[in-house]
């Protein structure tokens, strides 16, 4: 994975020239976002100071800048901070060009806005120092000032985005979002984030999981910051963003598991209308449900073939680690077995489309029963088009797995 994340960084000069930052005798590395803080990050970057003081630590405090217009970075240097200029935009832009400029074993993150206790510093290394990849703030246990989190993040954004991801992915976190979180320099580098936004903070917790890290959460604080000016987030746009990337990042539960689904209710709603009608209650089932029961195993194949596109896709591209289920699948699911299985499909459709043209034959190609025929026309055109779409879907595939051979 860390091979993706120095490619990635070779592509940005900018952000190269940071990643070659030296590495020195430093414990811990403090980065802070920043994009027009003058109101409050010198006073973050004193009590992050002081709390390296205090603790004894060696440790560095790096403010990565994201274009501020301000003060901002004069205060900054000022105050004894390392600046570090991010030209990409966005959140998660500015939390990267700082890490990779991190000259720390570990790192701590937390916004520069006064929100959060830096004298919780020593919880998170001793996580750190215990073995843990990631160690999360989690600010439900730890306490909410009033007025610090608006109500619409604290009871619905929030808990709902964090259970979603708890739903999807086996993480142990019960607060995605807190800003305040530390980690191994190594480790964040494994995990080679992508994100740019504010989703960089769930791209985290997903990747340590999806990567097995080790994993702890540390009750921490949130106060109310001291900016007069209103917060970078945007509560709607950016809450689509989080619940964006974790569908995409889950293509199970986006893709497999519904096609699922479809395909075996489909499958049994052709079972069972395929001999002839049936009636419940009074109320008739024939050819017309039959269709709804085809195309939902249609739809159900495609679904599927989506989530296996999209995890080969994925890992190729670093996104999602390797999977030995899925390679042991591919022992045995290959171009050539797609081709043999489509071809058996296709071949039956013909089939089956002769045979209901002999059928018409008789009658002098006139009427017919449309319930009686429609059983023979459907299962044949639906062989056609599943056949049809599993052998281009097998060579697509193939096309995907050529950069992994």
């Amino acid at each position: 994975m860390q091979s993706h994340t120095i490619s990635a960084v070779a592509e940005n000069p900018d952000i190269a020239a940071l990643a070659q930052t030296p590495a020195g005798p430093l414990e811990l590395s403090i980065v802070m976002p920043c994009l027009n803080e003058e109101e409050t990050v010198g006073t973050c970057i004193r009590k992050a100071l002081a709390a390296l003081r205090e603790s004894g630590l060696s440790g560095e405090v790096i403010v990565a800048d994201n274009g501020s217009t301000d003060a901002s970075v004069s205060i900054a240097e000022a105050e004894g901070a390392r600046v570090v200029h991010v030209p990409g935009k966005g959140y998660g832009s500015a939390l990267k060009g700082g890490i990779l400029a991190a000259r720390g074993t570990y790192i701590l993150m937390a916004d520069s806005d006064d929100s959060y206790d830096f004298g919780h510093i020593p919880r998170f290394l001793e996580q750190l120092r215990t073995g843990s990849d990631l160690v999360m703030g989690n600010r439900f246990r730890g306490g909410i000032a009033r007025g610090a989190m608006p109500p619409l993040h604290r009871y619905l954004g929030n808990p709902v985005l964090t259970a979603i991801g708890k739903f999807l992915f086996p993480s142990p976190c019960e607060d995605f979002h807190c800003g305040m979180r530390a980690f191994r320099h190594d480790s964040v580098l494994r995990m080679d984030i992508r994100s740019t936004g504010m989703e960089f903070a769930s791209e985290m917790v997903v990747k340590a999981s999806l990567l097995r890290m080790k994993v702890a959460e540390i009750p921490t604080t949130l106060s109310p910051d001291g900016r007069s000016h209103p917060p970078h987030l945007r509560s709607w746009r950016d809450g689509w963003r989080h619940l964006r990337f974790l569908l995409m990042y889950s293509p199970r539960w986006l893709f497999l598991y519904p096609g699922i689904a479809l395909m075996l209710l489909g499958l049994a709603g052709c079972a069972w209308l395929l001999p002839g009608p049936r009636v419940i209650d009074g109320i008739g089932f024939d050819v017309h449900t039959l269709l709804y029961a085809f195309v939902a195993v249609l739809l159900g194949f495609q679904l599927i073939a989506f989530a296996v596109f999209t995890k080969v896709f994925a890992i190729s591209e670093g996104l999602l680690p390797e999977d030995p289920r899925l390679n042991r699948v591919f022992r045995y699911i290959t171009l050539e077995t797609g081709l043999a299985t489509g071809g058996l499909l296709v071949t039956a459709g013909i089939a089956g489309s002769i045979f209901a043209v002999s059928g018409w034959a008789t009658t002098s190609f006139g009427a017919l029963n449309p319930s009686h025929m429609l059983r023979i026309v459907m299962p044949s055109v639906f062989a056609l088009t599943l056949g049809t779409q599993i052998i281009f879907s097998s060579f697509f595939l193939s096309i995907l797995g050529l950069r992994r051979n």
